[in-house]
């Protein structure tokens, strides 16, 4: 296998750690108007992600870093195709941490749970606004510049991507949520999550339909169809844990489906004679070899350590805190 190959498939990892982790994180901000009745209750939901929720955003920094080095062309076109919807993310994600870290230190938390709220919302419907358009493909010149503007990217089959996307989060969010705390709080997750199901099975799938392409893309298909419904009939007898590995496997197989759907560009073009693909966005041979065995040397000691962190923090939240 070709080391280009090697690492379309490695950042296609990444990202998918980083939406089945970060996924329920941002579901959680999502829902937290919504299942916290008072400040106590409030205070538990965050706390069910207090522990890792910065943890799983390393997940982003390395697919970016990792996408930078391996298919700088790739990284330098959409970063400036796609420019304002990334940095209203950053903006978005920056205002997340600040209310997650500073809420507890302020006497009144209104104003921080509002910036959680949107903090979470934003990149979950822009990220799957981004993703619908790499997919679908964007106006690219012969020099690999965009061409286009930001209405360009706000096309409808985007839009369903970032609906889509969001859907996906807050169901993954509702279960987590409901793995993670007892009584009044636990059921009330899970009747969110119950709720939501029929909605997010068919806007992903009718997403994922229209986004596929190949035999893969249609395993992916397949296999988050599956996982919606594991995640619907564990939540229904209240197997939480199998309600959330169904939802993971859901989001890696919406994921899949993405990057399989691109295979073998990195960013379709409108114009198929401009795409850039793991062959023309690559770095050079030399820089790929010495990027596997940094990746081969340190990847297992980072999984090592996040899996050791949720280890330590699996048992669930019982009762609410006081404020």
């Amino acid at each position: 296998m070709e080391l280009t190959t090697v690492w379309f498939l490695l950042i296609a990892v990444l990202w998918t750690g980083y939406f089945v982790l970060e996924g329920f994180d941002f579901g959680v901000g999502i829902l937290l108007p919504f299942l916290g009745g008072g400040d106590g209750e409030r205070r538990t939901i965050v706390k069910t992600i207090g522990p890792v929720w910065d943890g799983n955003e390393v997940w982003l920094l390395v697919a970016g870093g990792a996408t930078f080095a391996a298919f700088p062309e790739w990284y330098a076109t959409l970063f400036s195709g796609f420019y304002l919807p990334l940095f209203l993310i950053l903006l978005a994600l920056i205002v997340r941490g600040v209310a997650l870290e500073y809420r507890g230190k302020s006497d009144s938390t209104k104003g921080w749970d509002r910036a959680f709220f949107w903090g979470s919302l934003g990149p979950a419907l822009l990220w799957g606004v981004a993703f619908a358009n790499m997919v679908r493909g964007v106006p690219l010149d012969a020099d690999h510049e965009y061409t286009g503007t930001l209405f360009t990217l706000l096309n409808p089959f985007a839009l369903l991507g970032g609906l889509a996307m969001l859907l996906l989060c807050t169901q993954h969010g509702a279960v987590f949520l409901a793995l993670r705390t007892t009584g009044e709080l636990r059921k009330g997750a899970a009747r969110i999550a119950t709720a939501l199901a029929p909605i997010t099975v068919a806007v992903v799938l009718a997403f994922l339909l229209m986004a596929r392409a190949g035999v893969l893309s249609w395993a992916a298909v397949a296999v988050a169809a599956i996982g919606l419904a594991v995640a619907l009939i564990a939540t229904l007898r209240g197997r939480d844990g199998w309600a959330f590995t169904g939802s993971a496997l859901a989001i890696a197989a919406f994921v899949a489906t993405l990057f399989t759907s691109m295979w073998p560009n990195v960013l379709p073009a409108l114009d198929p004679a401009n795409s850039l693909t793991v062959t023309n966005a690559a770095s050079s041979p030399y820089t790929l070899t010495v990027m596997t065995w940094v990746a081969a040397v340190f990847t297992p000691v980072v999984l090592g350590y996040q899996a050791w962190t949720y280890w330590v923090f699996r048992r669930r939240l019982t009762g609410a805190y006081s404020a």
